[in-house]
């Protein structure tokens, strides 16, 4: 990446880059010479993977690259959902619709889908309502009752924060709004992630 230029596959907030798709197969197969995926192709997110082998990827990428990628906070996950400073105040990430903007139990045939085939939302970001859940860095807890600028969630907890619904599930959970979670080790085939940098 040239570090004059913005990557084509990022969009900027507010200090950071947030990745415009999820991670792909290939880019985690250059990595990590594997791909633990149920359906297998370059452009589909790679999933089946956990929140501890996030953190591997992480750490070969940020080597590979000498940048400093992450997995996002729940809080800068739900504020690029959202849309930012651009949102529209939608239930889904770029729409009122689900079918406009997710692949979801109605609409995926039961399968994970190439990234970037819906509509994108405020902030040209893809995917972030379906396909594959997303996990976030936080642990699972409450939210504070006290306002809070970029809060980092719960400082411990047994499961880690998954966001923004898959393919497999109903649209309610695909909704910004919705909170999930998963052990760390979990490696469901519904569970990928994106990053930020």
């Amino acid at each position: 990446v040239n570090s004059d230029e913005k990557p084509v596959h990022e969009v900027i907030l507010s200090g950071y880059y947030m990745g415009k798709y999820e991670v792909r197969q290939s880019e985690w197969e250059a990595v990590m010479d594997s791909n633990p995926s149920s359906d297998k192709s370059d452009d589909l997110p790679v999933e089946r993977v956990s929140w501890e082998d996030c953190h591997e990827f992480i750490r070969r990428l940020n080597t590979l690259t000498g940048l400093n990628f992450k997995l996002p906070t729940e809080a800068q996950w739900e504020y690029a959902a959202r849309g930012g400073k651009k949102s529209r105040g939608f239930l889904y990430a770029g729409s009122n619709s689900p079918e406009t903007v997710a692949w979801y139990t109605d609409n995926s045939q039961g399968r994970t889908h190439a990234v970037g085939q819906k509509v994108p939302n405020e902030l040209g970001l893809y995917d972030m309502s379906g396909n594959v859940y997303e996990w976030c860095e936080d642990w699972s807890g409450g939210y504070s009752v006290t306002p809070q600028r970029d809060p980092l969630g719960a400082t411990s907890g047994s499961h880690r924060v998954r966001r923004g619904g898959g393919w497999g599930t109903v649209a309610r959970y695909c909704r910004v709004s919705y909170r999930g979670r998963d052990m760390p080790g979990s490696r469901d085939y519904y569970l990928g992630f994106r990053l930020v940098c």
